[in-house]
Protein backbone atom coordinates (compact mmCIF):
# COMPACT_ATOMS: atom_id res chain seq x y z
CA UNK A 1 0.00 0.00 0.00
CA UNK A 2 1.37 3.45 -0.98
CA UNK A 3 2.14 5.77 1.91
CA UNK A 4 0.07 8.97 2.21
CA UNK A 5 1.79 12.06 0.79
CA UNK A 6 4.46 13.82 2.81
CA UNK A 7 3.63 17.53 3.02
CA UNK A 8 5.69 20.34 4.51
CA UNK A 9 3.79 23.34 5.88
CA UNK A 10 5.09 26.87 6.53
CA UNK A 11 3.22 29.44 8.63
CA UNK A 12 4.44 33.04 8.99
CA UNK A 13 1.33 35.21 9.08
CA UNK A 14 2.06 37.04 12.34
CA UNK A 15 4.58 36.54 15.16
CA UNK A 16 5.17 32.78 15.03
CA UNK A 17 7.38 31.03 12.51
CA UNK A 18 5.97 27.53 12.14
CA UNK A 19 7.24 24.62 10.06
CA UNK A 20 5.68 21.17 10.22
CA UNK A 21 5.63 17.92 8.27
CA UNK A 22 2.66 15.57 7.99
CA UNK A 23 2.21 12.24 6.30
CA UNK A 24 -1.43 12.43 5.29
CA UNK A 25 -3.08 13.16 8.64
CA UNK A 26 -0.18 11.97 10.78
CA UNK A 27 1.87 14.74 12.35
CA UNK A 28 5.59 13.96 12.14
CA UNK A 29 7.00 17.28 13.35
CA UNK A 30 5.74 20.69 14.38
CA UNK A 31 8.41 23.28 15.16
CA UNK A 32 7.55 26.84 16.18
CA UNK A 33 9.76 29.87 16.82
CA UNK A 34 7.92 32.74 18.50
CA UNK A 35 8.95 36.39 18.42
CA UNK A 36 6.43 37.35 21.12
CA UNK A 37 9.15 38.55 23.51
CA UNK A 38 10.38 41.02 20.91
CA UNK A 39 6.89 42.53 20.71
CA UNK A 40 6.12 42.49 24.44
CA UNK A 41 7.66 45.90 25.21
CA UNK A 42 5.44 47.44 22.53
CA UNK A 43 2.28 45.82 23.89
CA UNK A 44 1.44 44.26 20.55
CA UNK A 45 2.84 42.91 17.30
CA UNK A 46 5.08 45.26 15.32
CA UNK A 47 4.99 44.20 11.63
CA UNK A 48 8.60 45.11 10.83
CA UNK A 49 9.88 43.30 13.91
CA UNK A 50 7.80 40.25 13.00
CA UNK A 51 9.13 40.18 9.43
CA UNK A 52 12.75 40.35 10.55
CA UNK A 53 12.14 37.62 13.12
CA UNK A 54 10.71 35.33 10.43
CA UNK A 55 13.78 35.91 8.26
CA UNK A 56 16.05 34.89 11.13
CA UNK A 57 13.98 31.94 12.34
CA UNK A 58 12.76 30.25 9.17
CA UNK A 59 15.83 28.23 8.18
CA UNK A 60 16.61 26.98 11.73
CA UNK A 61 12.93 26.08 12.24
CA UNK A 62 12.83 24.25 8.91
CA UNK A 63 16.01 22.37 9.82
CA UNK A 64 14.52 21.25 13.15
CA UNK A 65 11.25 20.16 11.54
CA UNK A 66 13.01 17.98 8.97
CA UNK A 67 15.29 16.44 11.61
CA UNK A 68 12.41 15.73 14.03
CA UNK A 69 10.34 14.11 11.26
CA UNK A 70 13.30 11.91 10.32
CA UNK A 71 12.96 12.63 6.62
CA UNK A 72 14.96 14.42 3.94
CA UNK A 73 13.72 17.46 2.07
CA UNK A 74 13.91 15.41 -1.11
CA UNK A 75 11.28 13.07 0.37
CA UNK A 76 8.68 15.86 0.48
CA UNK A 77 5.74 15.40 -1.93
CA UNK A 78 4.36 18.96 -1.67
CA UNK A 79 4.93 22.30 0.03
CA UNK A 80 2.07 24.25 1.65
CA UNK A 81 2.32 27.81 2.91
CA UNK A 82 0.07 30.47 4.42
CA UNK A 83 -0.79 32.89 1.60
CA UNK A 84 -3.11 35.01 3.77
CA UNK A 85 -4.61 36.62 5.69
CA UNK A 86 -1.93 38.19 7.86
CA UNK A 87 0.78 40.83 7.93
CA UNK A 88 2.14 41.48 4.44
CA UNK A 89 5.85 41.46 5.31
CA UNK A 90 5.50 38.37 7.46
CA UNK A 91 3.50 36.51 4.81
CA UNK A 92 6.01 37.36 2.09
CA UNK A 93 8.84 35.73 4.06
CA UNK A 94 6.98 32.41 4.27
CA UNK A 95 5.63 32.51 0.72
CA UNK A 96 9.08 33.28 -0.70
CA UNK A 97 10.66 30.41 1.21
CA UNK A 98 7.93 27.99 0.12
CA UNK A 99 8.27 29.00 -3.52
CA UNK A 100 12.01 28.48 -3.38
CA UNK A 101 11.61 25.04 -1.81
CA UNK A 102 8.91 23.95 -4.27
CA UNK A 103 10.93 25.13 -7.27
CA UNK A 104 14.18 23.59 -6.02
CA UNK A 105 12.57 20.23 -5.15
CA UNK A 106 10.33 20.20 -8.21
CA UNK A 107 7.25 19.70 -6.02
CA UNK A 108 3.75 21.23 -6.13
CA UNK A 109 3.10 24.39 -4.14
CA UNK A 110 -0.14 25.05 -2.23
CA UNK A 111 -0.83 28.57 -0.98
CA UNK A 112 -3.54 28.10 1.64
CA UNK A 113 -5.76 30.17 3.89
CA UNK A 114 -4.60 30.77 7.46
CA UNK A 115 -8.16 30.83 8.85
CA UNK A 116 -9.10 27.55 7.20
CA UNK A 117 -5.89 26.07 8.57
CA UNK A 118 -7.15 26.71 12.10
CA UNK A 119 -10.15 24.53 11.26
CA UNK A 120 -8.17 21.85 9.42
CA UNK A 121 -5.66 21.31 12.23
CA UNK A 122 -8.31 19.51 14.28
CA UNK A 123 -8.23 16.70 11.70
CA UNK A 124 -4.83 15.67 13.08
CA UNK A 125 -6.39 14.70 16.41
CA UNK A 126 -10.02 13.88 15.67
CA UNK A 127 -10.18 12.76 12.04
CA UNK A 128 -12.18 14.08 9.10
CA UNK A 129 -14.62 16.92 9.69
CA UNK A 130 -18.33 16.06 9.38
CA UNK A 131 -20.07 17.91 6.57
CA UNK A 132 -21.34 20.42 7.36
CA UNK A 133 -19.53 21.66 10.46
CA UNK A 134 -19.69 25.04 12.19
CA UNK A 135 -16.29 26.52 13.04
CA UNK A 136 -15.75 29.24 15.63
CA UNK A 137 -12.34 30.83 15.04
CA UNK A 138 -11.05 33.08 17.81
CA UNK A 139 -7.61 34.66 17.65
CA UNK A 140 -5.73 37.91 18.05
CA UNK A 141 -6.70 39.18 14.63
CA UNK A 142 -9.83 37.25 13.73
CA UNK A 143 -13.14 36.21 15.25
CA UNK A 144 -15.31 34.33 12.76
CA UNK A 145 -18.15 31.86 12.44
CA UNK A 146 -17.68 29.63 9.38
CA UNK A 147 -20.06 27.10 7.88
CA UNK A 148 -17.74 24.41 6.55
CA UNK A 149 -19.15 22.09 3.90
CA UNK A 150 -15.76 21.06 2.47
CA UNK A 151 -12.46 22.11 4.05
CA UNK A 152 -10.83 22.31 0.61
CA UNK A 153 -13.56 23.92 -1.45
CA UNK A 154 -16.76 25.18 0.15
CA UNK A 155 -16.76 27.49 3.18
CA UNK A 156 -19.26 30.23 4.01
CA UNK A 157 -18.63 33.07 6.48
CA UNK A 158 -21.71 33.52 8.66
CA UNK A 159 -20.24 36.22 10.84
CA UNK A 160 -17.02 37.99 11.76
CA UNK A 161 -15.70 40.78 13.94
CA UNK A 162 -16.60 44.32 12.88
CA UNK A 163 -13.87 45.92 15.01
CA UNK A 164 -11.57 44.42 17.66
CA UNK A 165 -11.17 40.65 17.53
CA UNK A 166 -11.45 38.78 20.83
CA UNK A 167 -7.72 38.23 21.20
CA UNK A 168 -7.03 41.87 20.46
CA UNK A 169 -9.47 42.88 23.18
CA UNK A 170 -7.64 40.63 25.66
CA UNK A 171 -4.36 42.38 24.87
CA UNK A 172 -5.87 45.86 25.22
CA UNK A 173 -7.58 45.04 28.51
CA UNK A 174 -4.33 43.58 29.82
CA UNK A 175 -2.62 46.86 28.97
CA UNK A 176 -5.29 48.82 30.86
CA UNK A 177 -4.73 46.63 33.91
CA UNK A 178 -0.95 46.87 33.69
CA UNK A 179 -0.58 43.18 32.79
CA UNK A 180 2.04 41.79 30.40
CA UNK A 181 1.60 40.99 26.72
CA UNK A 182 0.13 38.75 25.41
CA UNK A 183 -2.91 39.32 27.58
CA UNK A 184 -4.91 36.16 26.91
CA UNK A 185 -3.03 33.62 29.05
CA UNK A 186 -2.48 36.13 31.87
CA UNK A 187 -6.13 37.17 32.10
CA UNK A 188 -7.26 33.55 31.90
CA UNK A 189 -4.95 32.58 34.76
CA UNK A 190 -6.02 35.49 36.99
CA UNK A 191 -9.69 34.76 36.32
CA UNK A 192 -9.50 31.19 37.59
CA UNK A 193 -10.26 31.92 41.24
CA UNK A 194 -12.06 35.24 40.77
CA UNK A 195 -15.71 36.27 40.53
CA UNK A 196 -17.01 36.42 36.90
CA UNK A 197 -20.18 38.22 38.05
CA UNK A 198 -18.42 40.92 40.10
CA UNK A 199 -18.85 43.49 37.33
CA UNK A 200 -21.37 43.39 34.51
CA UNK A 201 -19.66 44.40 31.31
CA UNK A 202 -21.62 44.83 28.03
CA UNK A 203 -22.19 42.01 25.54
CA UNK A 204 -21.53 43.51 22.13
CA UNK A 205 -23.99 43.11 19.24
CA UNK A 206 -26.54 41.19 21.30
CA UNK A 207 -29.30 43.81 21.54
CA UNK A 208 -32.39 43.17 19.43
CA UNK A 209 -31.64 45.93 16.93
CA UNK A 210 -28.03 44.69 16.59
CA UNK A 211 -29.12 41.12 15.93
CA UNK A 212 -31.24 42.24 13.00
CA UNK A 213 -28.15 43.39 11.11
CA UNK A 214 -25.29 41.58 12.86
CA UNK A 215 -26.87 38.32 14.02
CA UNK A 216 -23.64 36.33 13.89
CA UNK A 217 -21.09 39.16 13.89
CA UNK A 218 -18.89 40.13 16.83
CA UNK A 219 -17.74 43.39 18.39
CA UNK A 220 -15.36 43.68 21.33
CA UNK A 221 -14.28 47.31 21.00
CA UNK A 222 -17.12 48.53 23.22
CA UNK A 223 -16.33 45.90 25.84
CA UNK A 224 -12.68 46.94 25.91
CA UNK A 225 -13.71 50.58 26.30
CA UNK A 226 -16.17 49.70 29.07
CA UNK A 227 -13.41 47.99 31.04
CA UNK A 228 -11.10 50.97 30.58
CA UNK A 229 -13.79 53.42 31.75
CA UNK A 230 -14.68 51.29 34.77
CA UNK A 231 -11.04 51.11 35.82
CA UNK A 232 -10.61 54.87 35.31
CA UNK A 233 -13.65 55.70 37.45
CA UNK A 234 -12.47 53.41 40.25
CA UNK A 235 -9.02 54.99 40.20
CA UNK A 236 -10.48 58.51 40.29
CA UNK A 237 -12.52 57.48 43.33
CA UNK A 238 -9.33 56.31 45.00
CA UNK A 239 -10.38 52.68 45.15
CA UNK A 240 -8.09 49.72 44.57
CA UNK A 241 -8.73 47.82 41.34
CA UNK A 242 -9.78 44.18 41.93
CA UNK A 243 -7.70 43.02 38.95
CA UNK A 244 -8.66 39.35 39.14
CA UNK A 245 -12.39 40.13 39.30
CA UNK A 246 -12.08 42.52 36.37
CA UNK A 247 -10.31 39.80 34.41
CA UNK A 248 -12.97 37.21 35.26
CA UNK A 249 -15.85 39.57 34.47
CA UNK A 250 -14.30 40.66 31.17
CA UNK A 251 -13.56 37.06 30.19
CA UNK A 252 -17.11 36.01 31.02
CA UNK A 253 -18.49 38.71 28.72
CA UNK A 254 -16.29 37.51 25.85
CA UNK A 255 -17.10 33.83 26.36
CA UNK A 256 -20.81 34.53 26.79
CA UNK A 257 -21.13 36.27 23.42
CA UNK A 258 -18.92 33.83 21.52
CA UNK A 259 -20.70 30.73 22.78
CA UNK A 260 -24.22 32.11 22.54
CA UNK A 261 -23.80 33.14 18.91
CA UNK A 262 -22.11 29.85 18.03
CA UNK A 263 -24.94 27.74 19.42
CA UNK A 264 -27.53 30.01 17.79
CA UNK A 265 -25.82 29.65 14.40
CA UNK A 266 -25.55 25.88 14.72
CA UNK A 267 -29.23 25.67 15.60
CA UNK A 268 -30.35 27.96 12.78
CA UNK A 269 -28.31 26.14 10.14
CA UNK A 270 -29.09 22.70 11.56
CA UNK A 271 -25.44 21.80 12.08
CA UNK A 272 -24.67 19.13 14.67
CA UNK A 273 -20.88 19.49 14.85
CA UNK A 274 -18.97 22.51 16.18
CA UNK A 275 -15.22 23.07 15.85
CA UNK A 276 -13.34 25.59 18.00
CA UNK A 277 -10.05 26.92 16.67
CA UNK A 278 -7.55 29.78 16.87
CA UNK A 279 -5.23 31.01 19.59
CA UNK A 280 -8.01 32.04 21.98
CA UNK A 281 -9.46 28.54 21.63
CA UNK A 282 -6.96 27.58 24.34
CA UNK A 283 -8.86 29.79 26.80
CA UNK A 284 -10.21 27.65 29.64
CA UNK A 285 -13.47 29.56 30.19
CA UNK A 286 -14.33 29.64 26.50
CA UNK A 287 -13.82 25.89 26.22
CA UNK A 288 -15.83 25.14 29.34
CA UNK A 289 -18.79 27.39 28.53
CA UNK A 290 -18.94 26.27 24.89
CA UNK A 291 -18.85 22.62 25.96
CA UNK A 292 -21.64 23.27 28.45
CA UNK A 293 -23.89 25.07 25.97
CA UNK A 294 -23.20 22.61 23.15
CA UNK A 295 -24.16 19.74 25.45
CA UNK A 296 -27.44 21.43 26.35
CA UNK A 297 -28.18 22.04 22.66
CA UNK A 298 -27.27 18.49 21.67
CA UNK A 299 -24.24 19.58 19.63
CA UNK A 300 -20.97 17.69 19.28
CA UNK A 301 -17.95 19.86 20.10
CA UNK A 302 -14.35 19.26 19.08
CA UNK A 303 -11.21 21.34 19.45
CA UNK A 304 -7.48 20.69 19.11
CA UNK A 305 -4.91 20.56 21.88
CA UNK A 306 -3.72 23.98 23.11
CA UNK A 307 -0.38 23.64 21.29
CA UNK A 308 -2.26 23.31 17.98
CA UNK A 309 -4.52 26.30 18.66
CA UNK A 310 -1.85 28.96 18.27
CA UNK A 311 -0.34 29.63 14.84
CA UNK A 312 1.74 26.66 13.69
CA UNK A 313 2.95 24.86 10.61
CA UNK A 314 0.89 21.74 11.34
CA UNK A 315 -2.36 23.48 10.44
CA UNK A 316 -0.91 24.55 7.09
CA UNK A 317 0.66 21.17 6.34
CA UNK A 318 -2.53 19.19 7.01
CA UNK A 319 -4.60 21.59 4.93
CA UNK A 320 -2.10 21.25 2.11
CA UNK A 321 -2.31 17.47 2.45
CA UNK A 322 -6.10 17.69 2.17
CA UNK A 323 -5.74 19.77 -1.00
CA UNK A 324 -3.36 17.21 -2.46
CA UNK A 325 -5.62 14.30 -1.51
CA UNK A 326 -8.59 16.07 -3.11
CA UNK A 327 -6.70 16.28 -6.38
CA UNK A 328 -6.77 20.07 -6.49
CA UNK A 329 -4.43 21.87 -8.86
CA UNK A 330 -1.51 23.48 -7.01
CA UNK A 331 -0.88 27.21 -6.82
CA UNK A 332 1.22 28.94 -9.45
CA UNK A 333 4.88 29.58 -8.72
CA UNK A 334 3.97 33.27 -9.06
CA UNK A 335 1.86 32.93 -5.89
CA UNK A 336 1.64 36.15 -3.89
CA UNK A 337 0.47 37.07 -0.39
CA UNK A 338 -3.02 38.43 0.34
CA UNK A 339 -3.42 40.22 3.67
CA UNK A 340 -7.22 40.11 3.46
CA UNK A 341 -7.76 36.66 1.97
CA UNK A 342 -11.37 35.63 2.77
CA UNK A 343 -12.09 32.24 4.33
CA UNK A 344 -14.21 31.38 1.29
CA UNK A 345 -10.93 30.91 -0.62
CA UNK A 346 -9.11 28.01 1.08
CA UNK A 347 -6.59 27.67 -1.77
CA UNK A 348 -5.00 30.47 -3.79
CA UNK A 349 -4.54 29.73 -7.49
Amino acid sequence: MTNPPLVLGIESSCDETGVAIVRGTELLSNEVASSVEAHARFGGVVPEVASRAHLEALVPTLTRAVATAGVALTDIDAVAVTAGPGLMGALVVGVSAAKMLAATLGKPLYGVNHLVGHVAVDILEHGSLPSPSLALLVSGGHTSLLLVHDITARIVTLGSTIDDAAGEAYDKVARVLGLPYPGGPVIDALAQDANPTAIHFPRGLTARHDLEQHRFDFSFSGLKTAVARWVELEQRAGRDIPVADVCASFQEAVADVLTAKTVAAATEYEVADVVLGGGVAANSRLRALLAERCAVAGLRLRYPSPELCTDNGAMIAVLGAAMLAAGLAPSAITLGADTALPAEIPLVA
